[in-house]
């Protein structure tokens, strides 16, 4: 097979489908486009469960006066000594499930919370004898917060037992839900770019039939008849990909490097890399080449007779 007259077929039907090809370059650059977005989403996701959860605590808050007037939980008064020392040691015994274990005085509680919400108009009416003390645990593993709860939870003295794992699990399905949302978009724009390519082969098949009707007379095989097809549809995928690959490596650039961006605004979230970004590109582009490129295959399987 001549390598020059297949080029030559590929931007002949290029050019007599232009208005087609830039739709199909539109729709494959748009849609592999989100498949890496989603791609990298995940990998953020990942990245910040491995961050945050690392660094999630487990509080048991203890009773106070004040609970023990208004709180079911703490009706039996407020926190002793004795019960205090008896959490403290239980938490000693742990030591497979406890890695750390820290002690948050009411005065604590009282200047940390003035720190985070002193604006806030019901900080002027809070005093310190208000406010709970606490023990907060770092858990070996954390999903084990289950262990902690079972164990104090409803013991005296005792006002709650909280998992800030709960709280993260809320934004990580948020985040899980915005992406499988990428996906489904981009799952859509993949059916409407294949369906372009497919139309757009039949085309281009359909306007050089004679040219295809007499290299059949002549004897050509059919898969050097459908070559310059299949090439054509793989080469605007090719672009396409390339420009989703730009849209990718802009787009990080822009919200995360750039300026006053995303990792100096959120400098308490951990953003994923280039490395996550560069491994994703050779996928995006070997996506466009051969996706392209199947579906002009069985669409010339069917509309091209050879």
């Amino acid at each position: 097979m001549r390598a020059q007259f297949v080029l030559s077929e590929i931007g002949v039907g290029l050019r007599r489908n232009l208005t087609m090809t830039f739709a199909v370059v539109v729709s494959v650059a748009l849609s592999l486009a989100l498949f890496g977005g989603s791609l990298l989403m995940s990998d953020q996701v990942n990245s910040m469960k491995g961050y945050w959860y690392d660094k999630v605590n487990v509080s048991i808050f203890l009773c106070n006066k004040s609970d023990a007037e208004s709180d079911p939980n703490c009706a039996k008064g407020a926190v002793t000594s004795d019960q205090k020392k008896q959490i403290l040691g239980d938490l000693d015994k742990m030591s497979t499930v406890v890695e750390k274990v820290s002690y948050e005085s009411a005065d604590q509680a009282y200047k940390h919370y003035k720190e985070q919400f002193g604006d806030s108009p019901l900080a002027s009416s809070l005093t310190p004898d208000q406010m709970q003390e606490s023990y907060r645990i770092k858990l070996v593993d954390p999903e084990k917060y289950q262990v902690i709860a079972t164990a104090f939870d409803g013991r005296a003295g005792v006002q709650s037992v909280q998992d800030q794992k709960g709280i993260l699990d809320n934004l990580f399905e948020l985040l899980n839900l915005m992406n499988r949302a990428a996906l489904a978009l981009m799952l859509l724009m993949l059916i409407v770019a294949l369906l372009l390519i497919v139309n757009t082969v039949r085309v281009s098949a359909f306007s050089r039939r004679r040219e295809t009707g007499i290299m059949r007379l002549v004897g050509a095989s059919g898969f050097y008849i459908q070559a310059p097809f299949i090439a054509e549809a793989a080469v605007a995928g090719l672009i396409g990909g390339g420009v989703a690959c730009f849209f990718l490596v802009v787009g990080r650039y822009f919200t995360i490097d750039h300026g006053m961006t995303l990792s100096k605004k959120l400098n308490l979230i951990n953003f994923i890399g280039w490395d996550a970004v560069l491994t994703k590109l050779p996928l995006i582009l070997a996506t466009s080449l051969l996706m392209p490129a199947l579906a002009a295959f069985f669409a010339l399987r069917k509309y091209l007779k050879v």
